[in-house]
């Protein structure tokens, strides 16, 4: 079950083609399967809920912007007049999905993390 509609995509960006929609709908379930593999979900939760609909949604729109020819997705940008140069730079040009450090926050994913142990000499007692 995906946690958004391709309507949900189209309020937040824009209209899509049918091919776009179709497109659309199978990047939502792969978002909403990769968020449920990362977060323990509570059907109760309606905060939540709407948390992984937004990210959900985010996640197909950077996937989707990767094609797109306009200035979306766009990292930095270098125009110059004379001898006329453009060059853009986008910032998930392969179109991966992902989920922004922000995005994790707000889902509550925290990643692991390497402790240290302290040795022990030989004849050391705690």
């Amino acid at each position: 079950m995906a946690f958004a509609e391709v309507s949900d995509i189209e309020a937040r960006w824009r209209d899509l083609s049918t091919a776009e929609e179709e497109r659309a709908g199978v990047l939502l379930d792969d978002a909403s399967a990769m968020l449920t593999a990362l977060v323990d979900i509570d059907d109760e939760n309606e905060q939540q809920a709407a948390l992984l609909k937004t990210v959900c949604c985010s996640m197909v729109i950077r996937a989707m912007s990767a094609t797109e020819s306009d200035a979306y997705g766009v990292d930095s940008m270098s125009i110059t007049a004379g001898p006329y140069s453009q060059n853009w730079s986008y910032n998930n040009p392969t179109g991966d999905m992902y989920i922004t450090k922000f995005e994790k926050r707000m889902l509550g994913i925290t990643s692991g993390y390497i402790d240290s142990i302290r040795p022990m000499m030989a004849g050391e007692h705690d």
